[in-house]
């Protein structure tokens, strides 16, 4: 994804364009990665709201052991940017799912969430083990989890960010998550198809993107700038589609 710069011409934020960087770079080390096509409707949207420019820059992978790649830049105008990611394992493999957002508004970065989110009733041993070796920082402004947060792992970091070193911190735990998913990923062999391990993984992941779909503030957002019937496409297509049944 070639980082687009922001209407206001001032580029994207520091954070945002790190964290895009960053994520860019785990993904390029996935094994037997290959490009997804996205409708061109969706891949890149431009669109207006309150007389500002809108875009919206979506890229897609795959890989051996990961169904899905997603990273998402969009610039809403008014200094608002948001970078959303998700790697959404192929369920024959006992992995999480990776998922993190940043939104920055004019005041700065107003919310930061990262987390490896079970399929299961917990994540793996291996994972678990993996996780409490590494350097969990301490924020001073966490963040509320809504109702439906229920998915999230308790390694789950939602916060908002206080200060550079915050930001930095936040930056290197989302890197040290994904290179832990990495790491698992080069470990697991795959269950089979009928393996009661792989179905369960699979109802896990449609409950995950089922509960993300109820995220109002996500909805009311493209509802404003798109139309509700657009929005329900993006979040049914691009944002939260349902994974596909294991073959």
């Amino acid at each position: 994804m070639e980082l687009q710069p922001s209407i206001n011409g001032e580029g994207l934020h520091p954070m945002v364009e790190s964290l895009s960087e960053r994520i860019k770079q785990r993904i390029s080390e996935l094994p037997e990665l290959r490009k997804l096509p996205v409708d061109s409707n969706l891949a890149v949207v431009r669109g207006s709201l309150d007389g500002e420019e809108i875009f919206l820059f979506n890229e897609m992978h795959g890989c051996k052991g990961i169904s899905k790649v997603h990273l998402e830049i969009a610039n809403f105008g008014s200094g608002l940017q948001i970078l959303h990611s998700l790697l959404l394992p192929d369920p024959h493999y006992d992995l999480p799912i990776f998922g993190t957002d940043l939104v920055v508004g004019p005041a700065g970065v107003s919310a930061a969430i990262v987390d490896l989110s079970p399929v299961t009733e917990r994540l793996s041993s291996s994972l678990s083990y993996k996780i409490e070796k590494l350097f969990i920082p301490t924020f001073k402004n966490v963040r509320e989890l809504p109702t439906w947060g229920t998915i999230f792992s308790p390694f789950v970091k939602f916060i908002r960010p206080d200060s550079l070193d915050e930001e930095s911190s936040f930056l290197k735990l989302v890197d040290d998550y994904l290179r832990c998913l990495l790491a698992e990923l080069y470990e697991k062999t795959p269950d089979s198809s009928d393996s009661p391990f792989t179905i369960s993984r699979y109802k896990g992941q449609l409950n995950y993107c089922n509960h993300q779909k109820r995220n109002d503030k996500t909805r009311r957002l493209l509802e404003k700038a798109f139309g509700p019937k657009w929005a329900d496409l993006y979040i049914e297509k691009v944002l939260f589609d349902v994974p596909s049944i294991p073959l």
